[in-house]
């Protein structure tokens, strides 16, 4: 019998929790590049959370998919901010809510007193600013991969 490889785990989905800027670092290169309606972004004052449904780029399979020369995929994100005290948005219509939106980035503008500011910057100019009570953010995939209907990895210019 010989010794199992890491190659040989299955993909489990991830789940992720963030509580401090740093581990909100590793969570907005993990959900770079996701792509997303405005109808899947949603605030629901009295529960203080803010959600968004994002078709993930998974990062983390992209040079097994390469070494196997199978297509890259996507999965299902869902991405959740506790501790909403508002939402303010710019470049983000909820009329157009057909509109394609990709999410480049995500960062965390602490204060002194522990509450903050959680910056989504999409592509095209649009952001999504929260202000929150604490950094409390959990990503969690929702189904299992798919083949990423571009077949291509994104690319950064």
């Amino acid at each position: 019998m010989s010794d199992a490889k890491f190659e040989e785990g299955s993909d489990a989905p991830l789940a992720l929790f963030a509580t401090d800027a740093e581990d909100l670092g590793i969570l907005s290169a993990l959900v770079q590049d996701a792509v997303l309606v405005a109808s899947d972004m949603r605030y629901v004052a009295k529960r203080r959370e803010f959600a968004l449904l994002l078709n993930r780029f998974r990062w983390e399979d992209g040079a097994a998919a390469e070494r196997a020369g199978r297509a890259y995929e996507r999965v299902r994100c869902l991405l959740v901010f506790n501790d909403v005290l508002s939402v303010k948005s710019q470049g983000v219509h909820q009329h157009e809510a057909d509109t394609v939106l990709s999410l480049l980035s995500v960062a965390f503008e602490p204060r002194e007193d522990g509450m903050g500011r959680v910056v989504l910057t999409l592509a095209g100019d649009g952001e999504v600013a929260l202000e929150v009570e604490s950094l409390n953010v959990t990503a969690r995939d929702v189904t299992r991969p798919y083949l990423a209907p571009s077949r291509k990895m994104p690319e950064h210019r």
